[in-house]
């Protein structure tokens, strides 16, 4: 009899153990599977939080460029009024536009 109780101790024990042993796995399964979750979505984040970070840098480029543009043709706007409002004779006009010729054709456009 004792022989029989004690076999039947030893089955639930390796009963309890096993069972033990399989919510231990599943435990470790859902957990590896929740941090795999979690850092798709961090790098999901991280790569939409670096697409938008270019996209801002790309945007304030290309207004400093147009900013800059914008400035440039003011200050041409500025200089020809200011050549109309002095009244230049056709001599001065003469000079200056072999002046302009003359960077045109130093210019890049001109250069093979």
């Amino acid at each position: 009899m004792e022989k029989q109780m004690r076999a039947e101790r030893e089955k639930r024990e390796k009963i309890l153990i096993a069972e033990g042993e399989k919510t231990s796995a599943i435990t470790i399964a859902e957990g590896n599977k929740e941090a795999a979750i979690l850092n798709a979505e961090a790098e999901k984040e991280a790569t939409i939080k670096k697409a938008e970070a270019q996209a801002e840098a790309i945007l304030k480029v290309k207004k400093a460029e147009a900013d800059g543009e914008l400035m440039v043709r003011k200050a041409e706007a500025e200089a020809i009024r200011m050549i109309n409002e002095a009244n230049p004779s056709n001599a001065v006009l003469t000079i200056r536009s072999y002046e302009t010729l003359s960077k045109v054709a130093e210019g890049k456009a001109t250069k093979k």
